[in-house]
């Protein structure tokens, strides 16, 4: 799939869809809970619909510079396509699927509660925290990605981890009630060994994406097909009229004898 650039723009108008029918419910058979401070934007599952229809945006984008051979942008692109991926893409929605999931099957009211059934359609449900779990495993079948350094690509999800944990702290700080029920039951200690709990499970979703992608794409130099053409200086062989005398010559540079 990664000649055809019209499986990432389907994927792309697909989530931008959801979202579109997640805020656009109808406001009277909302429960008075979504209206709290920070609205849909306070939940993992509805930031990580937008993060994977910026993720696939910049898929597309990627695409379409390829096809018109703009090779030094694309180059740029696809290197922010790929961190975006393995850093947040992947790990984060195989985090928001299976536990959603987990607790859900263990206890709704923790996560999802009985009163959204009237709110949120059965399939807009699925499609937030079911459907985006094989999209991104079709994603790794579908394109290699270049993952960062070890230490850069832990770093920079601790880091998205970490702002993701403040927003819900601040959240209660303003409003005194918590975004998901679940944490209510915790004690201080207890919230934080969930969160770090929590921070090492995606840490796991990261490895295991990352050895996926290497189990299914090698160390390929497909990776760095652009870089090659854009660095690697290429010698064309050319054989003159004159004598048969053989030259070279060298992109980015003159006609040299051979």
């Amino acid at each position: 799939m990664e000649k055809y650039p019209a499986y990432h723009c389907l994927v792309l108008v697909w989530y931008f869809f959801v979202l579109y029918s997640l805020t656009h419910l109808r406001t009277e058979e909302r429960p008075s809970e979504v209206f709290l401070y920070g609205g849909q934007w306070k939940y993992l599952t509805v930031l990580n619909l937008f993060l994977q229809a910026v993720f696939y945006g910049v898929s597309f984008l990627a695409d379409v510079l390829r096809l018109i051979k703009e090779l030094r942008c694309a180059k740029c692109v696809i290197s922010s396509r790929d961190l975006l991926f393995s850093v947040l893409a992947f790990p984060v929605s195989t985090f928001v699927s299976v536990s959603f999931w987990i607790l859900y099957t263990y206890n709704r009211e923790l996560v999802y509660p009985q009163s959204l059934d009237g709110v949120i359609p059965t399939w807009l449900n699925h499609t937030m925290h079911t459907a985006v779990l094989p999209l991104a495993f079709l994603e790794i079948l579908a394109t290699p990605h270049r993952y960062p350094a070890k230490k850069k690509g832990l770093f920079l999800l601790g880091c998205a981890s970490f702002l993701y944990v403040s927003w819900v702290l601040w959240i209660y700080f303003v409003t005194g009630e918590w975004v998901y029920p679940l944490f209510a039951s915790f004690s201080p200690a207890g919230l934080g060994a969930f969160f770090i709990s929590s921070l090492a499970i995606v840490v796991c979703f990261y490895n295991f994406g990352e050895f996926l992608n290497r189990m299914i794409w090698g160390q390929s130099n497909f990776f760095f097909f652009i870089s090659i053409r854009m660095k690697k200086k290429k010698e064309i062989p050319m054989i003159t009229k004159a004598g048969g005398e053989r030259k070279t010559h060298t992109l980015g540079q003159g006609v040299t004898s051979g």
